[in-house]
């Protein structure tokens, strides 16, 4: 009944999607498994994409030649660039998106790759042979032959959903869980555990008071966030800012008794950066409020998110509670809040390509590796699905570093350091953040998905406009000198001090008052020549500029970045014994033979493994 495949994907979230797009697009016969086929890149939790590095890794898929970007572009109901007020390596896209309309573009585009085909039912087992795994086994019976498959299950494994005293099986509400799977897995010697994640209320908008809510407009010229021109954004739907008090503490303390995480049934360990409301009011006693962001859901749609208020509390103690939050008074629920817990396997047993060591030809990504977040379970897939395509045909795993990626840090601290909570990414994870910008993702990596073959002509061709006139601007800012005359009510306008002598308009550029933009106007030329790069001309103004400012601060991290990525140069032997380097610290020893890493620079970022540990490891290679 089916043919076999190259690769078959198990789940269609948002790693699913990215994993099936990526390896049919380099020409692999792919197989896209899910349980629902009306659920595909579905905004389980809230409906948006991108924030604070969430941003730079959706901006990191695009320039590779992946979807996410693209589809958040097409479903974007509103776009805000956040942390302006701070330094470049800082400010991250996010999106608001209209849910159904996000699902719908991700399956036409998967629709539209004919190397893609797909089947709705359950995965509860796999087939393997002496090589690895070679297929999946089915609920409806089916054994599905491949040469590569690649799991991204989400939070169906074995998932339980809790509500007060009230739990079920469920991979997110109103969908079951995925049952069979953890169990085959676990045979084949893999470790698992559990976590758990939750989400909030869906309120009826048409019983919000929104006049005694603060309105949250999208910018005034929204961004994107794919580098290809995609449709741009000319109105936008509001979010509103709400908050909680002490009455409304008081309310949902009276469930704290019923609440499944503090009762002890709830084990799995859940996100420390997205906690739900009753935990915030435990871990915060001292705080008499909480921030909450009321979000649509989409354009057509009374349906809102109350993002903050997530809770796993008896549906009857948090309708009460939400209703005294202001504005809330006369609140309709469409559905409660809830947690889920469900299986993980820890990511330490992964390669840098998301192979499985175990088990060759298996591949995980997403929240099956302990990560929580749409657009970090994306990125994952997107490696995932280059990696099966790669190894299927014999060629070379595909590994980004972490001076090239968010998603090399990403991928580098699950495999290196494994999670002991949900994983979610941070500017702060990333040591080369001034290197890592949202603003240059296309410039460090669409070369790279070019030579994948992921990324399109039509990417490269408008990569290379956009470094000519990145050039072309850079000379001429460094090289065009203004007087005092034509530039001195501008400094004065802007609180700078003025000048006496004609300056080079890149010097004038290290002030920090002083931009591009406020500089083309008076300058002869500036904007004949910003034109020249026609729909590109804002992304070459705000490279150039950063470029200029931060130049000192990019080149010492570069520097930096260089000298330390000579150790992941340095690879170490698969058979190594480190029982018998007796220097190496017992600690060192225990850890090296749990991680088993493959370069020098990953087991020197192994907690526990320290400089003179890997002085050691040095010396045996003959460094």
């Amino acid at each position: 009944m089916f043919n076999h495949y190259d690769v078959i994907i198990v789940g269609a979230g948002h790693a699913g999607c990215e994993a099936a797009h990526a390896a049919g697009t380099l020409g692999s016969r792919v197989l896209l498994i899910t349980m629902n086929m009306m659920a595909m890149g579905q905004m389980s939790c809230n409906p948006s994409m991108g924030g604070i590095a969430k941003g730079q890794i959706v901006r990191e898929i695009d320039a590779l030649g992946g979807v996410s970007g693209i589809v958040t572009d097409h479903s974007m109901i509103q776009f805000r660039m956040l942390n302006k007020s701070k330094g470049p390596a800082m400010w991250s896209p996010r999106a608001q998106n209209d849910r159904a309309l996000f699902s719908s573009f991700w399956r036409e585009i998967l629709e539209k790759n004919t190397n893609i085909d797909f089947l709705q039912d359950t995965v509860h087992g796999l087939i393997t042979d002496r090589v690895g795994v070679c297929g999946v086994r089915t609920q409806l019976g089916y054994s599905i032959y491949s040469r590569a498959v690649v799991l991204t299950n989400g939070t169906f494994l074995n998932g339980v959903i809790h509500i007060g005293e009230r739990h079920f099986s469920g991979g997110r509400m109103g969908e079951r869980a995925a049952v069979g799977l953890t169990a085959s897995l676990l045979e084949f010697g893999f470790v698992s555990s559990r976590m758990k994640t939750g989400t909030p209320v869906r309120v009826d908008g048409r019983s919000i008071d929104f006049s005694l809510l603060e309105e949250q407009k999208g910018d005034d010229f929204p961004g994107r966030f794919s580098f290809l021109p995609t449709p741009k954004l000319t109105k936008q739907r509001s979010c509103f800012i709400a908050y909680t008090s002490e009455e409304v503490h008081d309310t949902l303390r009276k469930g704290f008794e019923f609440s499944p995480m503090f009762n002890g049934r709830i084990q799995g360990i859940g996100p420390r950066y997205c906690p739900s409301i009753e935990d915030k009011i435990d871990r915060f006693s001292s705080r008499v409020r909480h921030q909450l962001f009321v979000e649509p859901e989409g354009w057509n749609t009374i349906e809102y998110y109350i993002n903050g208020f997530s809770s796993s509390l008896p549906d009857d103690i948090q309708v009460e509670a939400l209703r005294k939050v202001v504005g809330f008074k006369n609140a309709k629920i469409f559905r409660p809040g809830y947690a889920i817990e469900y299986d993980y396997f820890p990511p330490l047993q992964l390669t840098p390509a998301l192979e499985t060591k175990l088990v060759p030809f298996l591949f995980f990504a997403g929240q099956i590796n302990g990560t929580t977040g749409y657009e970090e379970a994306a990125a994952q897939g997107l490696i995932a699905g280059i990696n099966a395509h790669r190894k299927v045909n014999e060629l070379e795993s595909f590994v980004l570093k972490r001076s090239e990626a968010y998603i090399g840090v990403l991928i580098d601290d699950l495999i290196t350091k494994g999670v002991d909570e949900p994983y979610r990414m941070f500017t702060s994870r990333a040591e080369y953040r001034t290197l890592l910008r949202q603003d240059n993702a296309d410039l460090r990596l669409s070369p790279i998905g070019h030579k994948l073959g992921l990324s399109s002509d039509e990417r490269v061709k408008r990569l290379d406009a956009k470094i000519k006139a990145i050039s072309e601007l850079d000379r001429f800012v460094n090289h065009t000198w203004i007087s005092p005359d034509e530039v001195n009510g501008y400094l004065l306008a802007n609180n700078s001090a003025t000048v006496v002598h004609k300056q080079k308009l890149a010097s004038l550029l290290l002030r920090p008052q002083v931009t591009l933009n406020g500089l083309k106007s008076l300058v002869p030329d500036f904007e004949l020549l910003l034109a020249s790069s026609g729909d590109l001309s804002s992304e070459v103004l705000e490279e150039v500029e950063i470029q200029i400012k931060y130049n000192s601060y990019i080149s010492k991290e570069r520097e930096l970045a260089d000298k330390l990525n000579r150790f992941d140069g340095f690879p170490i032997p698969t058979d190594i014994d480190y029982q018998s380097l007796v220097s190496l610290s017992t600690e060192a020893r225990q850890k090296l033979i749990k991680h088993r890493p493959e370069t020098i620079g990953q087991a020197s970022r192994i907690s526990g493994i320290s400089p003179s540990d890997v002085s050691v490891l040095l010396v045996f290679l003959g460094r």
